[in-house]
């Protein structure tokens, strides 16, 4: 059974594929499946997203008030070795607490207007290239170790994270989807 994260009326430019939809209990490595899939092929994904707006396209907003295209590809180099770390920490650590990062600050850091998106795109393809090495080999009480989240109060199974972070690559695409709409 899966649970959601309450979701506001009206949000679909915020979360144009919904809320993450979170594992309530323990999923089989079938189960699992899909999303590991998600995160082999999101590197592939993002990079046509990218191709398909265009560089014009890619300084845009998605939405008003939104981050522009070129600021959703570096935060997500910036916050998927976050991710990968929580995964490593997890494994080696008795439910560890993570460190929670200010993503818009990092949004508008001097770095993102002016790094060119190829070098967080390789980034991110070598990381989710090890990543899911790693969890293509984690037993199943590997699987329900935990790490706790201070900025949430939230203690998670990296099984959940699995769900969420996979859920996180196709919440981005669909707002690069979103670009010149």
């Amino acid at each position: 059974m899966l649970s959601s994260f309450p979701s506001p009326a009206n949000d679909y430019l915020r979360f144009p594929i919904g809320r993450p939809q979170l594992p309530a209990a323990p999923l089989t490595p079938t189960g699992r499946a899909p999303y590991l899939q998600q995160l082999a092929e999101f590197p592939a994904l993002l990079k046509a997203a990218v191709e398909r707006a265009g560089p014009a396209r890619m300084e845009q907003p998605y939405r008003p008030g939104g981050w522009t295209g070129r600021q959703v590809v570096h935060h997500l180099a910036d916050t998927h070795p976050n991710l990968y770390s929580r995964f490593r920490l997890a494994l080696t650590e008795d439910n560890p607490t993570v460190r929670p990062f200010d993503e818009q600050a990092w949004a508008t850091l001097p770095d993102v207007a002016v790094t060119p998106l190829a070098v967080s795109l390789a980034l991110l393809e070598s990381l989710h290239a090890r990543w899911v090495i790693l969890l293509q080999n984690l037993s199943e009480a590997q699987w329900q170790r935990t790490f706790y989240h201070p900025r949430y109060q939230t203690t998670s199974t990296l099984e959940q994270a699995l769900v969420q972070y996979a859920w996180h690559g196709q919440h981005h695409l669909a707002h690069l989807g979103l670009l010149g709409q």
